[in-house]
């Protein structure tokens, strides 16, 4: 994203008018008021928060979006491949994970949405293959459990 000065006539990508501004932005190789180039989420302007901007899946993002949906890099934690914006995706502490990859690190079995997991120091296990699930009392809750859900890429 750069912020440069008005040298001729150009038309804002965001609203279509004219931008008659001191100053624009110039970002994805078009033009923008700085009141215009927004984050599809937050609606912050982005501009004033920053000098980059990430645009994925049609969506123009702030940094702290982008991570929130597509994680610190856009790739799966599991096999480090790039996850598609349209790709619904599992998440488990931060982490970002194909549907396919999401399975329990002991009988890789996947886990989908209404299942229980347990994840400890990074790895998911499903319930049953809990690391000291048998040791645990009937009851006392387990440590580290979560139900999981299914994250679309939505705002």
């Amino acid at each position: 994203m750069v912020n440069s000065q008005v040298t001729g006539p150009r038309s804002c990508a965001g609203c279509g008018g004219r931008i008659a501004d001191r100053f624009l932005l110039f970002s994805m190789e078009r033009y923008w008021h700085t009141r215009c180039l927004k984050c599809s989420c937050c609606q912050a302007q982005l501009g004033e928060i920053g000098t980059t901007c990430y645009s994925k899946g049609g969506m123009i993002l702030c940094r702290n979006d982008y991570i929130r949906l597509f994680g610190h890099s856009g790739a799966c934690s599991a096999c480090g491949q790039s996850i598609p914006a349209s790709e619904m995706v599992m998440r488990a502490q931060g982490n970002v994970y194909h549907l396919k990859c999401f399975t329990c690190a002991t009988c890789r079995n996947r886990l989908v949405p209404g299942d229980r997991f347990h994840y400890v120091n990074g790895t998911i296990f499903c319930e049953h293959d809990r690391p000291g699930g048998a040791l645990l009392s009937s009851h006392l809750p387990p440590l580290q459990s979560s139900t999981v859900l299914p994250d679309q890429k939505v705002c």
